[in-house]
């Protein structure tokens, strides 16, 4: 019976509850300090409730002890660009200087919640999807914000990644875990620092559209060496077999959960 317990139902974990609720006080603030409008209100709601649903689902399917440090600061992230895709969406009718800083905030937490996991011991399989998840998203809705400055080419920031998550629903193999990679991570968090500091008109246009530029160059870099690693381990599995252990890749990323 205490097994039963302990293994048949997962202990309530108020941190995902939490994480909305934080979300919806968010809103509240923006719409008080910067009179935050309906489109805006009902799109970090419409956020809110899909970040619940989503992390509700994949708690109860990696059954974690608990929902640990790392993850609350991710989620305080989550809630964040909550708010600033709140603040884009009401940004085309007016400029909104606080989405700058909402971003910045973010991009700088990106950099705190894997410290906490690795210094507590609780790096999960969870903790890597959701933070990968949240920058993903950031990034993607960065993206459409500097669309009108700078044009609708800078969507294919956003949206490569996304592109490439529906290429490996046709072709698994694009799913194989790669090796380690520094030039990978750094080319991702480029893509953030670079698309804030085009939100925020800081410098000159000519410059933006440079920085811009040479940041999805980069990521188009960086999508094409992993896609032609994971191809030569590919034609090496098939030419040795799937059972020859050679033939699987050597660390524990993947090209879409990399970023």
């Amino acid at each position: 019976m205490a097994g039963q317990a302990r293994f048949g139902t997962r202990p309530f974990d108020p941190a995902p509850a939490a994480g909305t609720v934080a979300q919806l006080v968010l809103l509240a603030v923006l719409c008080r300090a910067v009179g935050l409008g309906p489109a805006g209100w009902l799109t970090g709601c419409v956020f809110a409730a899909a970040t619940w649903a989503v992390l509700a689902r994949a708690l109860r399917g990696s059954w974690p002890h608990s929902f640990g440090p790392a993850n609350r600061v991710t989620l305080a992230r989550a809630a964040l660009v909550g708010g600033v895709t709140a603040l884009v969406v009401d940004s085309f009718d007016r400029p909104v200087p606080v989405l700058v800083g909402l971003a910045a905030v973010a991009l700088v937490l990106d950099a705190v919640d894997g410290q906490v996991a690795r210094r507590t011991g609780t790096v999960t399989a969870l903790g890597a999807r959701f933070d990968m998840e949240v920058d993903a998203f950031l990034i993607l809705v960065l993206s459409v914000h500097v669309v009108v400055p700078l044009g609708p080419w800078v969507l294919a920031i956003g949206a490569l990644r996304y592109l490439f998550v529906a290429a490996s629903w046709v072709l698994p193999w694009l799913r194989a875990p790669l090796p380690h990679s520094m030039a990978r991570k750094t080319v991702a968090a480029l893509q953030g620092i670079v698309l804030v500091v085009a939100a925020a008109g800081i410098v000159p246009r000519a410059v933006e559209r440079g920085a811009v530029a040479g940041a999805l160059a980069l990521l188009v870099w960086s999508f094409g060496r992993d896609v032609g690693w994971l191809w030569r381990v590919r034609r090496g599995a098939v030419g040795r077999g799937a059972g020859d252990p050679a033939a699987r890749a050597a660390g524990g990323e993947s090209v879409s959960g990399a970023r």
